[in-house]
């Protein structure tokens, strides 16, 4: 480290050498001329007098010194003027000194020469005493006696500096000047060694001393403004686009290089000349922004022009203008860039025109162009041409969606509904294709994605009614395509006929699913039809008994008497209706008036309140309140039988407000669609089911859009994500690391509600129907298993004494006795009550009776859950699981007939086991080459698994796992949820052994497992809960934001914001993440980031002005969110006023959202809590 200060103290001292003069003939006869004096005064010297060392100087060194530090081109920093001035420094300094001689000057002179002598001597004694002190900022400390390139080396390379640093305490950070300083290489020195790949040199060279070695406090005014090399100056000469840079690039084929067993070091000029290195034909280029760009504009036309169908050739392309606009600062520069864009992708659309990529980039681009009717213009356009694209249609109506100027509730509901009719008649126009008889044989991939991603638009559209107040519609809406799709008749019809028939049905008095006493759509329609059957037989057996007589004839004349009598009691009786609606209207009349006295007598007056505001902000707190659990109770759909019919008993707001609450054929026909495959069936029926706030196993992967869109779509955080949230947030507590009590799950005020127990009673009903057509599906069991319970002990608790769900279990049991898996998911709901003994009769009963039954393949899977039971039950309580664990396991691995455990498995039964769970998952590598993985499978892998981590060691059982996973290519891995899954398993299991395991190898599994599911909450969930042990807080937030960097998603920021919450010290990192995800186009439209981030800045800072900026932000970005607008009346009428809270609610109403309570409503009643 260089040592200016220094440097500059010994020059001080030492006497200053002159230089040479233009008169040396003067000079000479001076010298001359002054050393007789100077003989008298001094005693005998040596004939070298000036034997200092310090006076011997080179001039010449001197001269070059000066000229080099002013001369703009030959600048070089290197390291051999430190080594001569730490060598300078280690001279020793001479004992000897000398008097400097007197001469004929003045006595003031005298003294002035005196005063700096003197003043000099006590800043050498000061330094001496002082030396190591805070303030002595040019000294070192006195316990470094060498420091590096210097000669004198001392007996250790090392030494402990016991005393401490003084400096930390009077600066509380390192000293400025015991910091290295950072020096920029010139080109020579780059280029020479070969060690940087990217150097720096100026076009101007007007400031070059900016970068000589010196001490601060010895820089003048212009230097100590140009600051350090983070400096606001230095970093707007980086961004210049004159700023020059080497690059080594590297060649485009590189040359094959066969590496051997050993690799010899090789020199810096070897590497230079181009030797063996991979390098060795690498072009060496200087050039600036502007030539940067030229030179890749160059090459991306060339290879745009030999690859034109390279997708992503044309997309790098079109990044790298962005990168461009950015280093533009005129809008006008930024524009033409834009424009340049959009000609880009326009061709690369012209050559590729079925890529979705490209389709999707060039609308965007549009986005930033053109104006919303515009925009709107061309995404029809493009729709146009490719109707059957589900994911155009998607990003379509989030586009539309968050359009706050055009947004109405209406608009949207009408986009939709052209994007499911368009997708509909797709599907059947393929269908067609694919199947050109009447009979389905086989179900056809393609047919089956498109309808997955139709379904996946249809939760969208729920989502998006329930969010916008129209919670009954939603409801309707899923009781009608369930109905539609699942349960239609088996008529050959065409879809308008199809239509009309569902039509009657909906109009009917049949009980829909979800309901009481619901059938189905098709076995409605049988029971109908036999009822009119035996309505007709019925009328003609009473014809036959009539013994052939026909009734006598009568005459026309008679009939016609007939007809004028009727026609004129039909007068009477419509003249008598018509008196009785006014005597009606005369009632209502009179009742009007009544009520109106009555709300004067009360002190209310109609007429001005009308016409007056609100002037309390607490009132529109209480309104809020209102909705929000008039929200909570109002989602299931009236029926046309029990809505209200208008009579002068009702009054004429709550009739209509019930009327509003039902649901006809023509609000629901418009979203309706035939569903063929199975795998679509059971996505809506799975879809359904967690909608509503039930528990049912992921099937689908955390990769697949439809994972990733409803996530993106919640305003609420469902349990399976809250589960894994809590999960740090207890970690994390439990380690110290918290700091405050706040958590995702406290500033969304995220509640379990079991109170809803109709919510859980309309779920299994409709669950119970849909396993009519999903029989044996374990998952659905499960889901009606737990459903159950919850409305059971919602309903009344205090009466359980044993599970609630065994009534329906035995039930379902009795229906289907060779069921399997229900026994299985039946067992594990009664040992999540704590029957364990219960729990063990129920598997010992089916793995018995499991040899000969059809369903003996998916024994696996019970072997597991049993398995799995006991092993946790092992961990909170010792007991003898252990020996139960090696019996179940080593039964399915051996192969022989399962018997309840009786004692500990013999030796030889489990050596059978290990050799048979080898010889089984050779049966399964085979299968899953083909592409074909079950539950099944992906059970017996994590059975061998778990028995070799039992019997041999966690290292042999999860090697087991990655064989499995390495049979995969990446592609059906990255698809996948069974290999998902059996991931997560092999993640626990190293996570469960993290003490005996390495850190590497468990960061490296978790890792690979983020890059291929970027967005499974799980693998967060461990990288929080391992990395809190063993890495530093820091470090953590790096792999946040590379992760982030990578692949931007709304799981990874949750798992980040909660990290922060709890540690609750750093302020700015969550005001920054915040920010950071609310420039992403798509987490702009997520709601639940938009209402964590207006909780934290009311909760956490205490800041209400920015938390309505953010509420402001928040409505313009996602305006049909009805929750979000009322999170600004709950938490933000301190600060709003009762004018804005009003303003607000009126933009509410133009953008449609469903207000269920009047503003007077909560009026009359604050009026009648005074009174």
């Amino acid at each position: 480290m260089e040592r200016p200060a220094q440097a500059e103290t010994s020059i001080e001292k030492s006497p200053l050498p002159q230089l040479p003069s233009v008169f040396p003939i003067a000079n000479a006869s001076a010298a001359t001329a002054s050393a007789p004096a100077a003989t008298a005064s001094a005693p005998a010297a040596p004939t070298g007098w000036l034997y200092n060392p310090s006076f011997k100087v080179d001039l010449s060194t001197v001269n070059d010194a000066s000229s080099s530090h002013h001369s703009p081109t030959n600048l070089k920093f290197t390291d051999e003027d430190e080594e001569d001035d730490n060598e300078k420094e280690e001279q020793p300094k001479p004992t000897t000194r000398y008097e400097l001689v007197e001469s004929s000057g003045s006595e003031a002179e005298e003294r002035e020469e005196k005063r700096r002598s003197k003043k000099k001597r006590k800043k050498r004694k000061k330094g001496g005493k002082d030396e190591g002190t805070p303030f002595d900022y040019a000294s070192r400390k006195s316990g470094v006696r060498a420091w590096a390139n210097s000669e004198t080396r001392p007996s250790k390379d090392y030494y402990y500096d016991s005393n401490g640093d003084p400096d930390n305490l009077a600066f509380g950070c390192l000293y400025r000047i015991d910091v290295a300083r950072y020096k920029l290489y010139n080109s020579g020195k780059s280029l020479q060694h070969n060690v940087q790949f990217e150097a720096y040199s100026w076009s101007k060279r007007r400031s070059l001393d900016l970068y000589a070695e010196l001490d601060i406090d010895a820089l003048d005014t212009t230097l100590k403004s140009s600051g350090r090399y983070w400096s606001a100056k230095y970093s707007a000469l980086e961004r210049h686009k004159d700023l020059k840079r080497i690059r080594v690039l590297a060649p485009e084929k590189p040359d094959q290089v066969v590496l051997d067993s050993f690799i010899p070091l090789m020199d810096h000029h070897d590497e230079s000349s181009g030797g063996s290195s991979g390098l060795g034909k690498a072009v060496v280029i200087e050039e600036s922004w502007e030539d940067e760009v030229l030179r890749k504009t160059k090459e991306f036309n060339r290879m745009t022009r030999e690859n034109p169908r390279s997708v992503r050739m044309w997309l790098d392309f079109a990044e790298f203008q962005d990168q461009v606009a950015s280093r533009q600062p005129q809008k006008g520069a930024r524009l033409q860039t834009l424009e340049k864009k959009i000609s880009i992708l326009e061709k690369a659309t012209e050559l590729n025109p079925d890529d979705d990529d490209l389709l999707l980039s060039l609308l965007k681009a549009y986005q930033g162009r053109d104006s919303t009717d515009i925009l709107i213009g061309r995404w029809e356009k493009i729709l146009l041409q490719h109707p059957d694209n589900c994911k155009l249609w998607r990003e379509f109506l989030r586009v539309v969606q968050g359009q706050f100027s055009t947004f109405k509730v209406s608009e949207q509901r009408k986009m939709y509904a052209h994007a499911i009719q368009a997708l509909s008649a797709a599907s059947s126009k393929r269908k067609k294709q694919v199947w050109p008889g009447s009979g389905l044989s086989t179900e056809d991939a393609s047919v089956s994605e498109l309808e997955l991603g139709i379904v996946d638009l249809f939760l969208g559209l729920c989502r998006f009614e329930w969010q916008a107040g129209y919670r009954e519609l939603a409801t309707a809406l899923f009781q009608a395509e369930i109905e539609y799709g699942l349960f239609s008749p088996t008529l050959q019809l065409t879809e308008q006929s199809k239509r009309r028939l569902f039509e009657h049905f909906w109009n009917s008095d049949g009980a829909r699913i979800g309901e009481d006493g619901a059938l189905g759509w098709s076995t409605w329609l049988e029971k109908e039809e036999e009822n009119r059957q035996k309505v007709m037989s019925e009328m003609s057996s009473k014809e036959e008994e009539r013994d052939g007589w026909t009734g006598w004839f009568v005459p026309p004349s008679k009939n016609m008497e007939d007809f004028t009598r009727a026609g004129s009691t039909a007068d009477a009786s419509a003249a008598l209706e018509d008196t009785e609606e006014e005597t009606g209207n005369e009632d209502v009349k009179q009742e009007d008036d009544e009520d109106d006295a009555l709300m004067k007598m009360l002190g209310i007056n109609i007429d001005t309140e009308a016409s007056g505001e609100v002037k309390d902000s607490t009132t529109w707190a209480r309104w809020s309140e209102e909705e929000c659990l008039r929200d909570q109770d109002q989602w299931m759909p009236l029926r046309a039988k029990s809505g209200i019919s208008p009579s002068a008993e009702t009054m004429d707001g709550e009739g209509e407000e019930q009327l509003s609450r039902v649901i006809l054929f023509e609000d629901v026909s418009e979203f309706l669609f035939s569903l063929s495959s199975s795998q679509a069936k059971l996505s809506l029926v799975s879809q359904f089911i967690d909608f509503f706030g039930g528990e049912i196993q992921q099937c689908v992967c955390t990769n697949s859009s439809s994972w990733t869109e409803k996530v993106l779509s919640l305003e609420e955080l469902p349990d399976s994500i809250l589960q894994d949230l809590r999960r740090v947030h207890n970690v994390l507590m439990k380690a110290g690391c918290i700091s405050t009590g706040f958590s995702l799950e406290i500033l969304l005020h995220c509640q379990k509600n079991n109170s809803r127990t109709d919510v859980m009673k309309f779920l299994r009903n409709a669950i119970l129907l849909c396993l009519t057509v999903f029989p044996r599906n374990y998952n659905l069991e499960e889901a009606v298993l737990i459903a159950e319970e919850k409305y059971i002990i919602g309903s009344d608790s205090s009466l359980l004494t044993a599970t609630p769900c065994q009534a329906l279990a035995k039930r379902l049991l009795k229906s289907d006795r060779q069921d399997l898996l229900l026994c299985g998911v039946y067992a594990r709901r009664e040992a999540a009550f704590g029957n364990m003994e219960q729990a063990r009769k129920v598997f010992d009963m089916a793995l018995s009776s499991a040899n000969g039954l059809p369903s003996q393949g998916q024994a696996p899977l019970l072997y597991l859950w049993y398995a799995e039971m006991e092993l946790a039950n092992s961990s909170d309580s010792g007991s003898d699981s252990s020996s139960r664990i090696l019996h179940i396991l080593s039964c399915l691995g051996s192969g022989i007939a399962y018997a309840p455990c009786k004692s500990q498995p013999p030796s030889m039964q489990l050596l059978r086991a290990h050799q048979g769970y080898k010889e089984r998952i050779k049966t399964v590598k085979s299968a899953w080459a083909c592409g074909s993985v079950d539950h099944s499978s992906v059970a017996l892998v994590c059975s061998a698994a778990l028995f070799e981590e039992l019997t041999i060691g966690w290292a042999a059982g999860v090697k087991v796992l990655a064989e499995a996973l390495a049979m995969v290519l990446p592609e059906a891995k990255s698809r996948s949820y069974q290999l998902e899954y059996l991931f997560t398993y092999c993640l626990k299991m190293f996570q469960k052994h993290h003490k005996q395991a390495r850190l590497s190898k468990v960061m490296h599994c978790i890792s690979q497992g983020l890059q291929i599911y970027p967005y499974n909450p799980q693998l967060f969930q461990s990288l929080v809960e391992v990395s809190h042990l063993y890495i530093v807080p820091n470090k953590l937030r790096q792999i946040f934001d590379d992760h982030y960097q990578k692949k931007a998603s709304a799981i990874l920021l949750l798992f980040a914001l909660s990290f922060e919450l709890s540690r609750g010290d750093m302020q700015h990192r969550i005001h920054g993440l915040f920010e950071k995800a609310l420039t992403d186009d798509r987490l702009r439209t997520f709601v639940v980031l938009w209402r964590c981030y207006i909780a934290y800045e009311i909760d956490v800072v205490g800041n209400l002005s920015s938390a309505k900026r953010i509420f402001f932000r928040a409505i313009h970005a996602c305006p049909w969110s009805k929750k979000l607008w009322l999170d600004g009346f709950l938490k933000l009428n301190g600060i709003l006023t009762a004018k804005e809270l009003s303003d607000l609610q009126e933009v509410m109403r133009d953008k449609e959202l469903n207000l269920r309570t009047d503003i007077y409503e909560i009026l009359l009643q604050q009026d009648l809590n005074l009174g």
